[in-house]
């Protein structure tokens, strides 16, 4: 017993005295290559903004080639090199030739962000099996493909950074929110088993869970059911300081943990405090979620076509709702997200 004793007070302080020594000497990013999916708006562009000032050379990637432009030209007043590229990396073959194409431009990726991602809002009697399916594609594979195609070449040199931009949605089921938060759910396990697979070779992965944030990505958000009321209720929560996260804050943390080799990170402290709650109180929580449940919108069978926050702010012309969403607004003017997506990629593409 003594013997085991010691062996435990030992590792404990060797994993105490490696947590203080990283945040005490988080790494230099300066020069490496870091890419970064779903880089053309919102949450993305941010990151790739915070490692641009931290003097990464970039390559960010998107379907939509105007907004990558338009993100390139945001990222030129930092004065670094950046490589756009058009791809939908839900597939596998657009994602190895994603890592291929910022490979050749930069020698090597020492980092990888996967961001890309899409949201869709509704009632369960609205979804259909093709929405279940599409956020695996937009928020499961998105990480898998692009890892798996990153990772023979930071094996091979026992050195990579992958941060994986994942949802409080993946550690609490939320309502009105089931195929992304399954879509979730799972990229959140791949994360974090993938950490645990790859840091005897050098690599640190970090699971990044956000809560509310304001990107202004509502606009791109897909509604379903009674539109018009879940686009209501959703919109100013993504808008409000208390409830929402300040997505420049949110895009400094990342870099913060990606630099410090974070294993987890929670954006927000009500991410933070629910995750927290929720590994407590499992029960109490689907309990409360159920409560909520019985308020908010019910839909038909046959209501389950989609139209993304745009459009339904459109409809709904309303001078309260833009009042109570004037932060989110200015977020979606400041973060490239206020200009059309073509309609086929809008209703089944990457929002960042």
């Amino acid at each position: 017993m003594g013997a085991l004793k010691t062996a435990l007070l030992a590792g404990g302080a060797c994993i105490v005295g490696r947590e203080v020594m990283r945040r005490l000497r988080p790494a230099d990013l300066c020069g490496e290559v870091a890419l970064v999916t779903g880089g053309s708006r919102g949450l993305g562009l941010l990151i790739a903004r915070e490692l641009a000032k931290a003097g990464c050379r970039l390559a960010i990637s998107a379907r939509d080639a105007p907004e990558l432009e338009r993100a390139r030209a945001d990222l030129a007043r930092f004065h670094v090199e950046v490589e756009t590229i058009v791809a939908d990396v839900g597939k596998p073959d657009e994602a190895e030739r994603m890592v291929e194409q910022a490979t050749e431009r930069f020698g090597r990726v020492d980092i990888l962000v996967n961001n890309a991602g899409i949201i869709q809002v509704g009632p369960l009697a609205a979804v259909t099996l093709d929405d279940f399916q599409q956020a695996t594609d937009v928020m499961y594979w998105v990480v898998v493909y692009p890892t798996l195609a990153v990772l023979p070449q930071m094996q091979a040199r026992k050195q990579g950074r992958i941060a994986n931009v994942t949802s409080i949605g993946g550690k609490i089921s939320v309502p009105h929110l089931l195929p992304y938060s399954c879509a979730k759910f799972a990229a959140v396990g791949f994360s974090e088993g993938l950490a645990a697979e790859v840091a005897q070779q050098g690599i640190a992965v970090t699971t990044i869970v956000p809560g509310l944030m304001r990107t202004g990505s509502h606009l791109h958000a897909i509604f379903k059911g009674q539109q018009e009321l879940e686009y209501g209720l959703f919109t100013p929560l993504a808008s409000m300081p208390l409830v929402s996260m300040d997505a420049e804050r949110a895009a400094r943390q990342v870099v913060g943990a990606i630099r410090r080799g974070e294993s987890e990170w929670f954006l927000g402290i009500t991410a933070t405090l629910a995750a927290r709650f929720h590994g407590l109180f499992p029960g109490t929580t689907v309990e409360l979620l159920g409560s909520m449940t019985r308020l908010l919108p019910k839909a038909r069978r046959d209501q389950t076509a989609g139209a993304p926050g745009r459009q339904v702010d459109d409809r709904l012309d309303s001078r309260l709702l833009d009042t109570a969403t004037t932060l989110g607004q200015r977020a979606a003017e400041r973060f490239n997200e206020t200009h059309p997506t073509a309609p086929e990629e809008e209703m089944t593409g990457f929002p960042r």
